[in-house]
């Protein structure tokens, strides 16, 4: 029995600990937890990605998979709107997510335009406003794991019902009264998390053109490695291009983009990686913001003065 003891010890020294917290994972950290060899403390694993037969062809051991989009759908006419609470909590009891347990998100990386990641930011809000409080991205997702040198299956694995937390987070989040009101105060920030050319208008996609008057342009590429669109790149790295931005840990952020999925990016990225105090996501993004007020709210097309 001693010797059995004695390996036990190695393996769990061997195994990081890693605190109930939100933020990110390495793929070999994200392994060892996957293989703890107490079975009630190894992670619920939510493989995202919208392309089901990705996740045949190959995922994270003990993923299961939960499209993104099944989270959303058409509300009064706008497109992929958040669904109501009671669907919302259905679905992700029935993905397993529990609030005794770590989770770890993921979906996979490559070069633009690939943008996969957002799928993983996306649910990640999803979970923090369920009142979830221990979450880690997979840094540099399935590509990260393969270049880790460590092995997808193909295996099939189902999560026991799920158990939610009794209180939620929902300030997180921002709805189009929170941004018309708060938008031009001092000290506050919208961040417009699209590429350049949808900020500016330049674009085939949005019913109306531009961007919420006084946003702020950050694409979400900037803050992920060029060769990995999954992967992080430090703060000490983005910090001064945030600043230059006026995005600063200061302020109170509010994130948007077209649908809530970049904007998931910025925010998860401000609040859990370089630790901003004061960050939420406009959940209705630009297609509900054109859509509001018999299309009434003003739009720009330029970028705003510097001041």
């Amino acid at each position: 029995m001693k010797p059995i003891l004695t390996i036990l010890a190695a393996i769990a020294l061997l195994t990081p600990t890693i605190h109930a917290e939100i933020g990110i994972i390495s793929p070999k950290e994200a392994k060892a937890m996957i293989e703890n060899p107490d079975a009630s403390q190894r992670p619920i694993v939510l493989d995202t990605r919208g392309g089901y037969k990705d996740y045949f062809r190959g995922h994270l051991p003990t993923a299961q998979h939960i499209n993104f989009d099944t989270l959303r759908g058409t509300d009064q006419g706008v497109p992929v709107q958040y669904l109501p609470e009671d669907l919302t909590k259905a679905l992700l009891i029935r993905a397993g997510i529990n609030k005794d347990r770590a989770h770890l998100i993921y979906a996979m990386g490559d070069v633009l335009p690939n943008d996969e990641i957002l799928s993983a930011s996306m649910v990640a809000h999803v979970l923090e406003k369920y009142g979830v409080k221990d979450i880690h991205i997979v840094d540099g997702g399935l590509l990260g794991w393969t270049r880790a040198g460590l092995t997808p299956t193909q295996e099939y694995f189902a999560n026991a019902p799920g158990v939610l937390p009794a209180e939620g987070n929902p300030g997180v989040a921002a709805d189009i009264n929170a941004v018309l009101a708060e938008k031009d105060q001092e000290g506050v920030v919208l961040v417009d998390a699209r590429p350049k050319n949808e900020y500016l208008g330049q674009d085939d996609i949005w019913l109306r053109k531009g961007h919420i008057p006084g946003a702020k342009s950050f694409h979400w590429a900037r803050l992920m490695e060029a060769d990995n669109t999954h992967k992080f790149k430090p703060f000490a790295e983005v910090k001064a291009d945030l600043e230059a931005a006026g995005i600063t840990p200061d302020k109170k952020v509010i994130c948007y983009c077209g649908t809530s999925r970049e904007g998931s990016l910025v925010a998860f990225y401000l609040k859990h990686v370089a630790h901003y105090p004061n960050v939420r996501l406009y959940e209705g993004a630009w297609k509900e913001y054109v859509w509001l007020k018999n299309k009434s709210l003003p739009a720009e097309t330029e970028a705003p003065a510097a001041k």
